[in-house]
């Protein structure tokens, strides 16, 4: 079955950084765009980054400049890299894959910044 696991997140202090990854089997990773979402406490999901199976990056406004999404399809991998880390930066962070309108999830690792 299709699996999607996540890891790396933890307690960092603010502008400090961390780097998530997130581990696929289960699908032909090189052919899926894949995402890190996040969501905070009372806040809904909201998309923190994509990469497609090309290669092209989306990122959101809070996070331009400060974190890096990437993959390696020889590890079915995708990572996201984070630095200048703020407090309200602090949300459990999602993994996704889709392709076609078919959507996978992870179960999520917690990043929590604060001093």
């Amino acid at each position: 079955q299709v699996q999607l696991v996540e890891s790396g997140g933890g307690l960092v202090q603010p502008g400090g950084s961390l780097t998530l990854s997130c581990a696929a089997s289960g699908i032909t990773f090189n052919i899926y765009n894949m995402g890190w979402y996040r969501q905070a406490p009372g806040k809904e999901r909201e998309l923190v980054a994509t990469i497609t199976w090309g290669g092209g990056r989306n990122y959101a406004d809070s996070v331009k400049g400060r974190f890096t999404i990437s993959r390696d399809n020889a590890k079915n991998t995708v990572y996201l890299q984070m630095n200048s880390l703020k407090p309200e930066d602090t949300a459990v962070y999602y993994c996704n894959a889709q392709r076609l309108g078919v959507l996978y999830w992870g179960q999520g690792t917690q990043v929590t910044v604060s001093s």
